[in-house]
């Protein structure tokens, strides 16, 4: 059974100065929440690292969190957005190409609460990543203690 999606983001390339300012990262993270009609429970916590340091920014949302990390220093903006809720697709690669100048955008969706198959794993594909997928299933046996 599905709990919900999880979006992972990398922007890279991005401009150095617009990965330092909280200010935009905040604006960004905010059209996320509105564009998703997403729920703010509390308060947002933003902190600023010491130069060349980025951002951190943590939006608790009664859906589950969005949260923001960049990295000044290399180029990078990384965001993860998890909904235990259905929502529509956000603009990640236009917008963070728009609002941070970023040169590359991936963005990964990972389906909560389901487990990957054999079954899955062997129409997927090539026997590398049916082993890495068990390997995976495997080692999160292991930390969880199943």
């Amino acid at each position: 059974m599905s709990t919900g999606i999880e979006w992972l983001v990398d922007a890279e390339g991005c401009s150095a100065e617009l990965i330092r300012n909280s200010e935009v990262l905040r604006m960004l993270c905010e059209e996320v929440i509105a564009k998703l009609d997403l729920r703010v429970v509390g308060y947002p916590t933003w902190h600023r690292f010491p130069p060349p340091g980025g951002v951190t920014g943590l939006y608790l949302l009664s859906e589950s969190h969005l949260t923001c990390h960049t990295f000044p220093e290399t180029g990078l903006a990384t965001f993860n957005l998890y909904c235990c809720r259905p929502r529509p697709p956000f603009a990640w690669e236009q917008r963070l190409h728009e609002l941070l100048f970023a040169t590359n955008v991936v963005v990964r969706t990972v389906d909560r609460g389901t487990e990957v198959s054999h079954r899955d794993l062997l129409l997927a594909g090539d026997q590398s990543s049916i082993e890495s997928g068990i390997s995976e299933l495997t080692s999160t046996r292991e930390v969880s203690g199943l």
